[in-house]
């Protein structure tokens, strides 16, 4: 399966989507806020890797171009930004790892989290530009699938780069086996993850 998800996204979910299409706009600009967060987050904590820092400080770029996109298709639309919410899938997913360990622990732990974000943002944008009736959001997400599916891949090459490639793969198993469980209960409301 694409991207190496363990439970595709109940296809019902586009039809909710559709529904609360100003909802789930606002959900994806703060998705798109929070990534560039992460971003950041990654720069001040790990300073001492230059490569990591570069790719994060093109990241940052990128994720605010994106969270600026769709803040403007929800202008046109003539509504606001919402407010944020809660992201209850991030919220469980990163559970699964424990706390602590070394820094590369913590590095590693912290780039497997972003990777599988971004798998399944993308997965969720493949499934609105190929199901949804407005044409113009559809475009619009088919587009973004693909820069998701780079920053998918990008995560989890650093993710091995810095840390043991074996246990690194190990990890990223057991996190997608973890993630299909979260996944079990998800797919039902009118949010990006949710």
């Amino acid at each position: 399966m694409m991207l190496g998800l363990k439970l595709p996204t109940d296809p019902r979910w586009v039809n909710i989507a559709e529904k609360n299409i100003e909802e789930i706009l606002t959900d994806h600009a703060f998705c798109e806020q929070k990534a560039a967060s992460t971003a950041i987050s990654l720069i001040v904590s790990f300073p001492e890797y230059p490569e990591l820092i570069e790719a994060m400080i093109a990241l940052v770029k990128e994720e605010m171009s994106h969270f600026k996109m769709v803040h403007d298709r929800i202008l046109a639309r003539g509504w606001k930004l919402g407010r944020d919410r809660k992201d209850e899938y991030v919220i469980k997913l990163v559970q699964f790892f424990p706390k602590g360990g070394s820094r590369t622990t913590q590095l590693v732990h912290r780039l497997l989290y972003a990777a599988l974000i971004e798998a399944r943002s993308c997965e969720r944008f493949k499934l609105l530009s190929e199901n949804i009736e407005d044409q113009e959001l559809a475009t619009f997400y088919r587009n973004l699938m693909k820069s998701e599916a780079n920053h998918y891949t990008m995560f989890l090459g650093f993710a091995r780069q810095y840390g043991n490639r074996e246990e690194v793969d190990e990890k990223w198993q057991a996190l997608l086996d973890y993630e299909a469980k979260i996944m079990k209960d998800l797919g039902t409301k009118e949010t990006m993850h949710g």
